[in-house]
């Protein structure tokens, strides 16, 4: 079973999450055909608009932690920052550049790494029983690769998600305006189609120099350079976990994982 789907419906490029098996969860196979999804929609000049979208009950419950790393003795801070620069800060940075409009449709659980694929889209619509969280600190990392958390809910609600791990509800994502919108999960997917057809009704130029307007103001401010530098932040913790067990996190997965169960 393909792990992304693509189709066009319309003027509308639809790029869809498809393990729903294990929530979507995100491995190396996936981020590649996902990049490949987003660089096909990009180069398709029938397509103002992409939409990414999700399969099952969850949008992604993060990295797979069953994906394929070195042996133990193998694995090294440059390894791990070779192949995290390329598949989580590069893929990133070039999803949230693509000069079209773009929405993420989100349901479920969408947990740390979920975050680096919605956050990099222009809008996202949530479904009321969606949940934001980031409990990477429970790994002794201070965030996941992408440094969305500061830009999207502001330093001091940031601070709390990060330093607590609770995930953030549509309902106060919507207050703070991480979320554009919130329907109910049944209409999720026919909202945001709809929205997607109304923005491609305007003209192309436009939407691309809008969103280059936007993204150029937040970049002024200083987002691109904080995306990187806190990437290297991140490594960091690698780096930590490495010397003091030999192993790139720190963490009782059970534990985080049954505590990720009961928000």
């Amino acid at each position: 079973m393909d792990e992304i789907l693509y189709e066009v419906d319309g003027r509308v490029g639809i790029i869809t999450l498809n393990r729903p098996e294990v929530a979507n969860a995100q491995n190396s196979t996936l981020l590649d055909a996902l990049d490949a999804a987003w660089s096909r929609a990009a180069a398709d000049e029938d397509v103002k608009v992409i939409l990414l979208k999700a399969n099952g009950k969850h949008f992604s419950a993060g990295h797979d932690l069953k994906d394929r790393w070195p042996a133990p003795k193998e694995i090294t801070l440059e390894w791990i920052y070779s192949a995290e620069t390329r598949r989580y800060l590069e893929y990133t940075l070039r999803w949230r550049n693509v000069p079209k409009p773009t929405i993420a449709a989100v349901q479920g659980k969408c947990i740390a790494g979920g975050l680096m694929l919605c956050w990099p889209c222009d809008l996202i619509v949530a479904a009321e029983n969606a949940e934001f969280s980031d409990p990477v600190v429970h790994m002794g990392i201070g965030g996941v690769e992408y440094h969305g958390h500061t830009w999207e809910l502001g330093p001091r609600k940031a601070k709390e998600i990060l330093f607590t791990g609770r995930a953030v509800t549509a309902e106060e994502a919507e207050k703070v305006g991480m979320v554009n919108k919130v329907v109910p999960l049944d209409q999720l997917g026919t909202e945001a189609l709809e929205l997607a057809h109304q923005i491609a009704t305007m003209p192309s130029f436009g939407l691309r120099q809008a969103k280059r307007a936007v993204n150029q103001s937040l970049d002024v401010q200083g987002f691109y350079a904080a995306i990187q530098s806190v990437f290297d932040i991140h490594e960091t913790g690698h780096g930590n976990a490495l010397s003091v067990s030999g192993y790139p996190i720190l963490t009782q997965l059970d534990a985080m994982k049954e505590r990720i169960k009961g928000q």
